[in-house]
């Protein structure tokens, strides 16, 4: 498998040589996709060291470390907000556990949907938006044609490599017109332009 999309992508001269430097991608362990979708959201807006923190923090909340659904839920705001979130994303948590149990989400439920019905369906939760689930397409879905076109990284990164000057949806219609040859491996490729972006 890594042989055909490393070959694949080798097809697109701007790519090669980001394919010849980087190393091939690995998954990193997913929990799932409900409680990573809390990780996403605890994370948003702040530097990897701080959402650790207060990532670590939340789960101290719970038994086990582990935030069901119906206790995540039967928590208050402010013991919440104890572990260092705002109350904006404590409520957004507590409305992913509330979906997550009043529609009885299931690992399979969500494998078995496209990645088009994967984003309109968990996109219904106040506080999770597309790229958020783009993210869990990728990486705890693993789906390998993934190409998250709000992604700033993403699109710096495609801007710099291929000349684009456009901004704004031009941009983006760029994008999708450059990564259409990468089709079914744009997931592969966004990790090689987020390596890149980060120094390789």
């Amino acid at each position: 498998m890594q042989n055909t999309i490393t070959q694949h992508l080798l097809k697109d001269h701007v790519l090669r040589p980001l394919v010849q430097n980087i190393p091939f991608p690995e998954f990193s362990t997913s929990k799932g996709v409900y409680l990573d979708l809390l990780r996403s959201i605890v994370g948003q807006q702040l530097s990897g060291k701080a959402a650790a923190t207060i990532h670590s923090r939340f789960l101290d909340l719970f038994h086990n470390q582990n935030p069901q659904p119906g206790e995540l839920q039967n928590l208050g705001l402010e013991t919440l907000r104890t572990a260092g979130l705002s109350r904006q994303k404590a409520a957004y948590l507590q409305n992913v556990a509330a979906f997550f149990e009043n529609e009885n989400v299931s690992e399979d439920k969500l494998r078995a949907m496209p990645d088009d019905k994967v984003i309109q369906y968990l996109t219904q939760i106040k506080g999770v938006g597309k790229w958020t689930v783009e993210m869990i397409l990728m990486f705890t879905l693993q789906r390998p044609d993934v190409l998250p076109v709000d992604d700033l990284g993403i699109q710096n990164a495609i801007a710099g490599l291929y000349g684009i000057e456009e901004k704004g949806k031009a941009l983006k219609e760029k994008m999708v017109e450059i990564a259409t040859p990468w089709q079914p491996y744009r997931s592969y490729a966004c990790y090689l332009l987020w390596r890149y972006k980060d120094g390789g």
